[in-house]
């Protein structure tokens, strides 16, 4: 990680201990953050990466660890206790949220002003709820996330707050209609708002290991939707963080 400067970071919220991993260009301060959130599979060397390719652009990233203890299911049933334990727990669930982002905040290279979140699948909902309950960002990157999980109504929206979603068309947890109903609250909160939506993808388009689940008709790899996802993405941050520049080829 040539001029990048990272760290494990334990932080908490109630009796759980979490830890995320903390990367931003050395010898800075001041910078603005991405609070990076997971997906179901927890916080990963694939996301980490994803965070390392983020620092290089000049901003620094805190990857969360919204599970606790760095777990990292596997298999389905795994998976499934993770999200149903914090679908059925909101409190929980964006306590941990909110943890993550005053984790972010308090660390000294960092402008704890200008915090953003980006979330994968269960982290896109993550981002989104996080905003939609209160949560203080700038901006919102919210990829392929489960749209099912949100809920209406947006408690103390942040109108300056901007989101970008990237979705795929024929993701089953993000129909048309939830869309539509997202977009309506959005709009209804006075937030700037923006939608990519993708042909012929579905959930979960961005990682490789799509193609090998037995869910075919709900999750599959589309490498082509994926380099669009992270060019709207990168194209939104440097616009959200004009400051910012790239420091070293991501």
């Amino acid at each position: 990680m040539a001029n990048l400067t990272a760290r494990d970071v334990e932080y908490h919220h109630d009796d759980t201990r979490m830890l995320g991993w903390f990367v931003a260009p050395a010898s800075s301060a001041s910078l603005p953050c991405v609070v990076l959130l997971h997906d179901a599979f927890g916080l990963t060397d694939e996301l980490m990466a994803t965070a390392e390719r983020l620092a290089t652009r000049g901003l620094a990233v805190f990857a969360a660890d919204v599970w606790g203890g760095r777990a990292r299911p596997e298999t389905p049933e795994e998976i499934g206790a993770f999200i149903g334990g914090m679908a059925g727990d909101r409190e929980s669930w964006l306590g941990r949220i909110d943890a993550a982002h005053r984790a972010a905040g308090a660390q000294p290279e960092v402008d704890a002003s200008a915090l953003a979140s980006m979330g994968y699948c269960f982290g896109g909902s993550s981002a989104l709820e996080h905003l939609r309950t209160g949560g203080v960002v700038r901006g919102v990157v919210s990829i392929h996330p489960g749209l099912d999980l949100l809920e209406t109504g947006w408690d103390e929206p942040v109108a300056s707050a901007r989101v970008l979603l990237c979705a795929g068309a024929d993701d089953p947890m993000a129909t048309a209609p939830m869309r539509a109903g997202l977009e309506a609250s959005l709009t209804a909160a006075g937030l700037d708002w923006e939608l990519d939506l993708y042909g012929h993808t579905k959930h979960a388009f961005t990682n490789p290991a799509s193609d090998l689940s037995p869910m075919r008709d709900v999750v599959a790899y589309n490498p082509r939707s994926a380099e669009r996802a992270w060019a709207s993405a990168t194209c939104f941050l440097d616009d959200l963080f004009p400051l910012t520049k790239e420091t070293t080829h991501a």
